[in-house]
């Protein structure tokens, strides 16, 4: 399940937008939500390890509360979240 639900939003729908993200397309297989941006290509590989030093910031130290995650249309004006609306 490639899903973009979470305990607040609990309608099943897919990660990828309605048409697709631009430039990339369809997501077919697992994801991973990154907090920022990416320098770089669009479809860059990006390696993801354990940090090195302890993270004792506040921030990395956030909890993250995620409630909602946007999958209108990024072309146009879309404003439906799937196509069953």
């Amino acid at each position: 399940d490639h899903g973009a639900g979470t305990e607040f939003y609990l309608t099943n729908k897919g990660i990828t937008p309605m048409g697709g993200f631009p430039h990339y397309g369809v997501v077919r297989e697992d994801w991973i939500m990154v907090k920022g941006s990416i320098a770089g290509p669009v479809k860059r590989v990006i390696t993801l390890r354990k940090t090195l030093l302890n993270q004792t910031s506040r921030t990395a130290m956030e909890n993250i509360n995620l409630k909602f995650i946007d999958t209108s249309s990024k072309f146009g004006h879309g404003r439906f979240q799937d196509s069953d609306e």
